[in-house]
């Protein structure tokens, strides 16, 4: 982990440093900085979910009612082990080893901690080892560029672990005890681990199989030490995210309930993407002032009515640009156009129609955002990037393709997956027509 350029090292940067580079000995460094005291998980799983993905009952929530995301994440990029078609020993093996995690943590403590949240996805390539194919009501494509300035490499591994706490030791324990380096995580045995039936990754053009960030106040702050950020540290202090605005606003969230495949064989399971981007703020925080950040990322209306004080808290439980998607085109014309008027023009019935649970990365010493969106198809996905893209506002000529055009010059996407989030009876290597 770098030096800190202005201070010691506190305990948040000392726990993303150790989940970032995993093993025995970061959890054990981990734990002597954490010291987590909590109850083991229940015996009984019946009460839990069959939605994957149903998280927002164990999250706490703040004074306006907006869902706080776990602080530490780590996403596990798995291929199956065996050749061909997964074997049912092999099911058996993987939900019984995912049962053994549920038992070993609790979702959320009585003081509102997160313990232990889990999702596991299949990508497409997963599913052509099967002679059938994926119903209908399974919309879930190849990984492709969606704009003509990105050249994003696919991540094509067989399945993916998305693993999340409010305890960095939580997630190496759990990796540990997954894939068969630990006997008993959080005082409990391993009733079976992933040893065998999956291990990590042989990604393309040397992606990373192990990917790691966070999210919440004063995190980002305390671990900007990092290339893509000024080396005046401007990361605000009460900031979740690297570029200083408050996001995951209730009102511009999807719903779990709108998120969740409604039919067909894999009903009550979701579709998950994932964007792995690079940050470049060197500009952001030096050359451009409050009011172009504020208009970059909100809308220009916003920047000029002095409506966003600090990171955004005030703005309560929505973003408020709701009347700036109707003036896309005009500001265009002014000069700068905002990344969540445009987002705000892919909405249904007034709502997104992505679930956002993306974080912040130092992952190969570097500011990154590792952009993770759930929806009921990935349709969802691509029709809300194509209004990120703001193609008809670069048509009207003070806005480029990326310059002025939201936040598309700060970002880079190198990596993008697309991932079938089975409902928890059939998360265990599935194949396209469970129960068929």
């Amino acid at each position: 982990m770098p030096p800190s350029r202005q201070r010691g090292v506190s305990r948040r940067e000392f726990v993303k440093a150790a989940v970032a580079i995993g093993g025995s000995a970061a959890l054990s460094a981990c734990l002597g900085r954490e010291s987590p005291d909590l109850p083991q998980g229940p015996d009984d799983l019946s009460g839990l979910s069959r939605r994957q993905h149903a998280w927002n009952d164990a999250l706490r929530t703040d004074d306006h009612g907006n869902h706080v995301p776990p602080k530490h994440h780590l996403l596990l990029y798995l291929d199956y082990a065996g050749d061909g078609t997964p074997a049912d020993a092999d099911r058996e093996t993987a939900e019984t080893a995912l049962r053994s995690l549920e038992r070993a943590y609790p979702p959320n403590t009585d003081d509102g901690d997160i313990g232990l949240l889990f999702t596991v996805g299949y990508a497409p390539a997963y599913f052509e080892r099967f002679e059938g194919a994926l119903p209908e009501s399974v919309d879930l494509p190849a990984p492709e560029a969606l704009a003509p300035f990105e050249n994003p490499v696919p991540d094509e591994p067989d399945a993916v672990v998305h693993l999340a706490s409010d305890y960095g030791s939580v997630l190496l324990a759990a990796e540990e005890g997954l894939l068969g380096e630990r006997d008993e995580v959080n005082g409990r045995a391993m009733d079976a681990t992933f040893d065998g039936v999956f291990e990590r990754a042989a990604l393309a053009e040397d992606g990373r199989a192990r990917r790691t960030g966070f999210i919440g106040e004063g995190l980002p702050a305390d671990n900007q030490d990092v290339a893509g950020i000024p080396d005046s540290e401007p990361v605000p202090d009460d900031s979740p995210l690297y570029m200083g605005f408050e996001s995951g606003f209730e009102k511009t969230q999807a719903t779990e309930d709108s998120v969740t495949i409604a039919e067909g064989p894999f009903a009550g399971g979701t579709a998950q993407h994932v964007s792995s981007m690079d940050l470049n703020l060197t500009q952001w925080y030096e050359q451009d002032s409050r009011e172009h950040r504020e208009a970059s990322m909100f809308c220009p209306a916003h920047a000029d009515n002095d409506v966003i004080e600090g990171t955004g808290e005030n703005l309560g439980n929505s973003s408020g640009v709701g009347g700036c998607a109707e003036t896309v085109e005009e500001d265009a014309r002014d000069g700068v156009v905002g990344h969540a008027q445009k987002n705000a023009r892919a909405r249904e019935d007034g709502r997104p129609v992505m679930l956002r649970r993306d974080f912040d990365s130092t992952d190969g010493d570097r500011a990154g955002l590792h952009f993770l969106a759930l929806q009921e198809s990935i349709s969802d996905f691509v029709k809300t990037r194509e209004a990120m893209n703001g193609t008809d506002a670069a048509a009207e000529g003070a806005v480029g393709q990326r310059a002025n055009n939201g936040i598309l010059q700060y970002i880079n996407v190198r990596r993008r997956g697309n991932y079938l989030l089975p409902p928890r009876e059939s998360r265990a290597l599935p194949t396209p027509r469970p129960g068929a």
